[in-house]
């Protein structure tokens, strides 16, 4: 795996040394090129349903670049409104966690204020992009049993996707999944890895309409 990552930057490299003699369609396609090899280089860096997600709608090339720069504005302004969660651009998608300590109390479903504050700035931001599809899952570490940390995953993964619906984010743009204990981002293995793997994460990729926009060169 080490071979992979190594090759993705050298492969950037060799893609834009000669940057200045393309036109800027070569120089889009180029760097959707890199971007996907980007993103080829994370299958197989565990089991993680959001970054699969992410990379399996991906479309590369000319189009591809543009999506990512659109999500590159996106992502910034995530970053700027709800600095408490981590923001990660992920092939032509943005990965977003929230740690579920910000948002419920222990073993608990019910949305802290301050977690609806963030949540209302984020639907906000959902709004200024419609062109997108957000996958909302809920995850949990393994204390207590399987079967109960699958129910409270699900309450939490519906009770964020639920609020973001009151403020205005289409249901038809959500797909909602939980899955337990099952996919823990780190060993369970102490409380500061139990408190990460205890999470809400949302994944948020180009819809058919902004790809069309983008394959037609008209996406801003």
């Amino acid at each position: 795996m080490k071979n992979t990552f190594v090759f993705v930057p050298a492969l950037l490299a060799v893609l834009l040394t000669n940057c200045k003699s393309m036109n800027n369609t070569q120089k889009a396609t180029a760097a959707g090129m890199a971007v996907g090899a980007t993103a080829g280089a994370l299958i197989g860096h565990g089991k993680h349903s959001v970054l699969d997600a992410l990379i399996g709608t991906a479309i590369g090339g000319g189009a591809g670049y543009l999506i990512g720069r659109h999500m590159d504005k996106q992502a910034e302004e995530i970053k700027q409104a709800v600095p408490d969660a981590q923001v990660t651009r992920v092939g032509e998608g943005i990965n977003m966690t929230f740690n579920s300590g910000l948002l419920f109390k222990i073993n608990s479903s019910v949305l802290s204020e301050e977690a609806k504050v963030n949540l209302e700035k984020v639907a906000g931001i959902f709004l200024k992009y419609p062109d997108e599809n957000i996958l909302v899952e809920g995850h949990t570490d393994n204390t207590g049993t399987p079967e109960y940390n699958m129910d409270l995953s699900k309450r939490r993964a519906y009770a964020v996707s639920d609020y973001l619906a009151t403020k205005g984010v289409s249901t038809s743009r959500m797909d909602i999944k939980w899955y337990g204990e099952s996919q823990p981002k780190v060993p369970n293995d102490n409380d500061a890895n139990r408190a990460l793997n205890r999470r809400v994460e949302l994944g948020i990729m180009a819809n058919d309409q902004m790809k069309q926009k983008a394959q037609q060169g008209s996406l801003n």
